[in-house]
C-alpha cells in the first residue's frame, strides 16, 4: 500500500481571481472539499481548498487559500491532488481504494497467473481494472463480483474469472 492516495487533479484556470476548475476522485465528490492537507505527489506543494462550487457531477471550482493569481493557477493544470492515507477512513467491507489494487497479481481460479493491474478506470458505469497480462496487449475487465469474485489485498493479489470473450493463450503442447 502506498502512503499517498489520490482524490483528485486540477484542471484549467477558471476566470480572472484565481479559481481553478477541480475534478473530484472520491466516493462523495464534494469530500474533496473537507480535507485539510492536500498535496502534490511529491509532497512539495501544499494546497487548501478555501472555497468549492460545484459545477456538475465530480467537477468544481476551487478557490485556494492565498491564491488570487490566473497565472498561478495556470501553472497547476493537470496537477494530481493526492492526502496521506491516515486522513482516511478505511474502506468498508468489500470497498478498496485504488490505490490498493493498483500493481496486484491478477490470477485465474487456479492460481495461474494472468498478469498485473495498471489502473483502475472509471468513464461513468463503473469501476474498470486495466490489466497487463503476460502476453499480449492490456485487458479490461469490469471491477465487479462476477469477474472480480475475490480480492485479497494482504496476499497482493485478486481472482479474475475472464469473460467468454477473453481467451487466456494456452502453452503450446509439441
Amino acid at each position: 500500500m502506498t502512503d499517498l492516495v489520490l482524490v483528485g487533479r486540477f484542471g484549467a484556470a477558471h476566470g480572472v481571481k484565481g479559481e481553478i476548475r477541480l475534478k473530484s476522485f472520491t466516493q462523495d465528490p464534494a469530500a474533496i472539499g473537507d480535507f485539510t492537507a492536500l498535496q502534490d505527489e511529491t509532497g512539495t506543494r501544499k494546497f487548501r481548498i478555501e472555497h468549492l462550487r460545484h459545477i456538475r457531477d465530480d467537477l468544481f471550482v476551487a478557490r485556494l487559500s492565498g491564491v488570487r493569481d490566473r497565472n498561478v493557477v495556470e501553472a497547476l493544470t493537470n496537477v494530481d491532488l493526492y492526502v496521506a492515507r491516515t486522513d482516511l477512513p478505511p474502506p468498508d467491507e468489500d470497498e478498496f481504494y485504488h490505490a490498493d489494487l493498483i500493481g496486484l497479481r491478477a490470477e485465474l481460479a487456479d492460481g495461474t497467473l494472468y498478469g498485473t493491474i495498471l489502473r483502475v478506470l472509471n468513464f461513468g458505469a463503473g469501476d474498470i481494472l486495466e490489466i497487463a497480462p503476460t502476453e499480449g496487449e492490456t485487458v479490461l475487465l469490469p471491477f465487479t463480483k462476477a469477474v472480480v469474485p475475490r480480492v485479497d489485498i494482504a496476499g497482493k493479489r485478486v481472482v479474475v474469472e475472464l469473460p467468454d470473450e477473453i481467451e487466456v493463450k494456452e502453452d503450446d503442447e509439441a
